[in-house]
């Protein structure tokens, strides 16, 4: 099975590929890779070039004569189709992402040694990933999450109750500092389009929309899409 693979027994299905267990996730499979590069390569719709051509050549007379028309009209354009590139993931019965460029590497869970003294309940201790000792720390408890046992509804509208999900050590630098976190569930990178995010509200009662930066619609779910230099300077303030 090749055609779509990934939406029926891949990260976004069921789960029940094979493969998963040796590439984790379904970029990492040369099957997703070529469907990519094909999709990429794919020729424009008729006319497609036409009439940006047409509508990006009009001149300011054309356009009502304001001489700035143009240029508010390609940088409206641009921003509109400009999508933002993000990573989501579920702790507890929370939907959240970040931005794809902080991760720096998924993981598969591995051993936490503590530190003496210096471990509390955001700052965990130290993992071994790659032979190089990195601060492991619980952005649940920074966020000030509940942790429930809830198994919320996948984001995805084909996914199952009883789906097999995994959690998983994501690695991230935020300028330069490097951070280890768990979260209970990855759904992989996406790329949202700008007219699916909203303005974080005036008034909100719960815990993570403090370091919220946009409300991001997501297959019919709210995504809060943390504000990562927000998130990892308070983090600085509270273990350092």
């Amino acid at each position: 099975m090749t055609e779509k693979c990934w939406n029926q027994i891949g990260i976004q299905g069921d789960r029940s590929c094979s493969e998963l267990n040796t590439v984790i996730h379904c970029r990492n499979c040369p099957i997703y890779t070529r469907a990519g590069r094909n999709l990429l390569e794919r020729d424009a719709p008729e006319n497609y070039r036409a009439e940006w051509t047409d509508l990006l050549a009009q001149t300011p007379t054309t356009l009502g004569g304001d001489r700035n028309a143009l240029p508010q009209l390609q940088r409206a354009t641009a921003e509109f189709f400009d999508p933002i590139s993000l990573v989501i993931f579920r702790l507890g019965v929370e939907w959240l992402a970040l931005a794809a460029s902080t991760f720096q590497e998924i993981t598969q869970p591995c051993t936490l040694h503590t530190l003496p003294h210096r471990t509390n309940e955001i700052l965990l201790g130290l993992v071994n990933i790659r032979g190089e000792l990195l601060p492991y720390i619980s952005l649940s408890n920074l966020l000030g999450l509940e942790r429930q046992g809830t198994h919320p509804k996948p984001l995805n509208p084909q996914g199952d109750l009883t789906r097999t999900v995994y959690s998983r050590m994501v690695v991230v630098n935020i300028q330069g500092d490097i951070w280890v976190f768990s979260v209970d569930e990855i759904e992989g990178i996406h790329r949202c389009d700008r007219h699916l995010i909203e303005e974080v509200p005036a008034v909100v009662s719960k815990a993570p929309i403090t370091y919220t930066k946009w409300i991001v619609n997501w297959q019919d779910k709210k995504v809060n899409y943390l504000d990562e230099e927000f998130v990892f300077s308070s983090l600085k303030r509270r273990i350092l």
